[in-house]
């Protein structure tokens, strides 16, 4: 049974998410059940306790809208932190540029990061090779704990929906450790959910990072494996947030290589708030 295609689904709300395809590994680990699968039309794609991830088809859109916005704006030397991110993708995207001196890469779950490297490899490509890139088996929440202050430059949250061990990197909380741990100018990118599937939480990240940083702006794109396909990412800084301004020749050049982000794609894509979001902003 485990070479036949078939339907995996995601279930949200009374809908369905699903690809078609042959499960290549399922499995648990000590935090999740984690599912490979390989579809005609995505690939493999990754799912984690019945929530798709990402899959080599999309994995795109959501990973270069991340990094991008926030990498390009930056022209010194950076050291980052990415929360979460075992695929891989983040960390590639991040070191296309050579302003990038060190990144601290933290999971929580190793299996994730060991199952990736074996069924995702494009995702994460020669970024696990990367000397520049340190991995770190870790609760991301007590990592920026014990961090000193004004350490990074950059703060990529790139977690999972909220569930048992991921809801405090939700909170107003942890949010207030990564400003201290934030450099002058640093900036916090978080992929922000759905704007319609999970609209509650996405507000509740736009409010909370408006309220403890004094600047944040949230782009708007879709990832189409996701439920309902739109999604968010939102970034906040306390000093200096110019995400349209390119400091060299370098961020031409990796543009040209994206399959999605460009300087264009991105200013559209921060002028897309549905007028309900603004709304519930407002009130």
């Amino acid at each position: 049974m485990k070479d036949m295609p078939t339907w995996i689904d995601e279930y949200h709300k009374g809908s369905r998410f699903g690809l078609n395809g042959k499960v290549l590994l399922k499995k648990n680990s000590k935090y999740q059940e984690i599912l490979i699968i390989e579809s005609d039309f995505y690939g493999k794609a990754l799912m984690l306790d019945g929530c798709w991830m990402t899959s080599l088809r999309d994995e795109k859109y959501y990973h270069e809208c991340l990094v991008h916005p926030a990498l390009s704006s930056i022209d010194k030397k950076s050291h980052i932190l990415i929360i979460g991110g075992g695929d891989g993708g983040t960390a590639r995207e991040c070191l296309k540029y050579s302003q990038v001196a060190k990144i601290d890469l933290v999971e929580i779950d190793e299996e994730v990061i060991k199952v990736s490297k074996t069924f995702l490899q494009e995702i994460g490509g020669g970024a696990w090779s990367d000397k520049r890139l340190a991995i770190h088996i870790d609760d991301g929440v007590k990592w920026v704990e014990k961090t000193k202050d004004n350490f990074y430059d950059v703060i990529f949250i790139d977690c999972s929906d909220p569930s048992e061990f991921s809801n405090l990197l939700f909170t107003d909380s942890f949010y207030k450790e990564c400003k201290r741990i934030l450099t002058k100018k640093g900036i916090l990118a978080t992929q922000s959910e759905s704007p319609e599937s999970f609209k509650n939480i996405h507000i509740h990240i736009l409010k909370s990072l408006n309220k403890i940083f004094k600047l944040s702006e949230t782009m708007y794109s879709f990832v189409p494996i996701y439920p309902s396909g739109i999604w968010s990412w939102t970034f906040a800084s306390d000093e200096e947030l110019n995400l349209s301004k390119v400091n060299y020749k370098e961020v031409m050049d990796i543009e040209s290589n994206c399959d999605v982000w460009n300087l264009n794609f991105q200013n559209a894509a921060f002028k897309m708030m549905p007028n309900k979001i603004v709304k519930e902003l407002n009130s």
